[in-house]
């Protein structure tokens, strides 16, 4: 065998390996281009998700804002409508008090001309200072509701 035909030979083999080999490296560079076409979608999606996050959480903070400006309204709101309901309740049992003295001194000097005529109105008379007793019983009851009412509110509060 001629040596000429044996250094093209060798030639010919050592441009296929080389041609082999280019469509090997070509393959690998087409993976890694996708692989950097995905990673930079992902990259882009990841900015995307971070602004939407930053739009989020400064919403949020606004709500919360508004929100606490909004219970401090109504908890000064509900407090003033306390005060003005105890300062209502004070009145009310000072008046239940006056009432009640004027019926006791009202009954004092009626009962001796009752026991001089004999009529049987006597037991008529208790009624009011039961009805007295009532009232300021339900005055007590709705206080206790108020204070509970407090309580319950400063607990929410805290």
């Amino acid at each position: 065998m001629p040596l000429g035909l044996m250094i093209e030979t060798l030639v010919a083999v050592l441009l296929m390996v080389t041609i082999g080999y280019c469509v090997i490296l070509n393959s690998r560079l087409k993976r890694l281009r996708a692989d950097e076409e995905s990673l930079r979608a992902t990259i882009s999606e990841l900015i995307t998700a971070s602004e939407i996050a930053e739009r989020a959480i400064l919403g949020l903070k606004a709500t919360a804002g508004e929100a606490d400006r909004t219970l401090g309204q109504r908890l000064v709101e509900a407090e003033q409508l306390s005060h003005d309901l105890n300062a209502q309740i004070e009145k009310g049992s000072n008046v239940l008090d006056r009432i009640t003295q004027i019926t006791a001194a009202a009954a004092s000097p009626a009962q001796p001309a009752e026991t001089t005529l004999a009529q049987p109105a006597e037991p008529a008379r208790p009624a009011p200072a039961m009805r007295a007793s009532d009232i300021r019983s339900a005055a007590i009851e709705a206080t206790a509701r108020l204070e509970h009412f407090r309580k319950r509110t400063a607990e929410q509060a805290a």
